[in-house]
């Protein structure tokens, strides 16, 4: 009997013929409160909206409205390899064709003929500024060639293997975008130099592969970024611009033995390993190079 009453009191929950109520609610109860939700929300999407709308009005294409307190770009290195290691063997060409696919895909942006159409031959060892003119905006900004016969001996051109086939390859490094940035305070161009890093090998033992290294050639000469190609107005002002590269080509290097090589930006408005972040302006990376199995 007591089952009979439950079940009866469900039923009548869910529809009650005496007072023609769902679940608790006349039809007429229903619709008010589904118009409420109705207006409820269509008023939480028309504020969302108008929030989005005047937050947008605030934005520029072609300028950051806020950018990041750290200024010093990143730097990053072509060919990448796994885990920024570069582990080849000479005599196997399998090993080293992926780095020279790589480095060809890489640089044919900056093929000459391609620079040629694209870009400007701009004045070197000064700052390329491209200002607007009062409410006049200057877009899209003129960018300035980097021509990758400069690389010479890192071209490709000459050497279409760059180096991996007789164990003196080629690296490449270039500075991440960092929009409005000047590199330096003066005419002195920024420039990249290579060394040995140091690991540590004991509780307070530090060594370094300087004895490995050997020596090394910088494309451009001294390895230096012209100031021709700051600054960067950004991916929508500037849509041809072409990072600037180095090249450091390792000439002698020890065969068959891990190199811990690390590379850094020197420039007077750069500062490297800041406390926000110990690796700006700097890379490290490994080399291996093989001589056999």
């Amino acid at each position: 009997m007591a089952k009979d009453d439950k079940k009866d009191g469900w039923k009548e929950f869910f529809w009650n013929p005496r007072t023609r109520e769902f679940c608790g609610r006349t039809a007429s109860s229903w619709g008010l409160i589904l118009l409420f939700y109705l207006a409820f929300y269509i008023f939480l999407a028309g504020l969302f909206t108008l929030t989005m709308y005047a937050m947008l009005q605030t934005l520029d294409d072609h300028k950051p409205t806020y950018q990041d307190r750290l200024s010093t770009p990143g730097m990053m290195i072509r060919p990448k390899g796994e885990q920024l290691e570069i582990d080849y063997t000479i005599d196997f060409t399998e090993t080293w064709e992926r780095y020279v696919g790589a480095l060809n895909n890489f640089l044919s942006p900056y093929n000459d003929s391609v620079q040629a159409q694209k870009n400007y031959e701009c004045k070197p060892d000064q700052y390329f500024i491209q200002e607007d003119s009062g409410s006049l905006k200057n877009f899209p900004k003129r960018s300035c060639q980097f021509n990758r016969s400069i690389l010479e001996d890192c071209s490709g051109i000459t050497d279409r293997y760059y180096g991996y086939n007789d164990g003196k390859p080629c690296i490449f490094i270039k500075l991440n975008r960092v929009i409005h940035l000047l590199p330096s305070a003066d005419k002195n161009p920024p420039f990249v130099t290579c060394a040995a890093k140091k690991y540590k090998v004991g509780k307070d033992e530090w060594a370094d592969d300087s004895h490995k290294i050997g020596q090394l050639m910088y494309f451009p000469p001294n390895g230096t970024f012209n100031l021709m190609y700051y600054p960067y107005y950004g991916k929508k002002s500037q849509v041809n611009y072409s990072q600037p590269l180095v090249a450091i080509k390792f000439l002698n290097i020890t065969m068959n033995e891990d190199v811990n090589v690390e590379c850094k930006i020197n420039a007077n408005n750069i500062a490297v390993g800041s406390e926000r972040d110990k690796f700006a302006g700097r890379i490290s990376f490994k080399l291996r190079i093989n001589s056999r199995f």
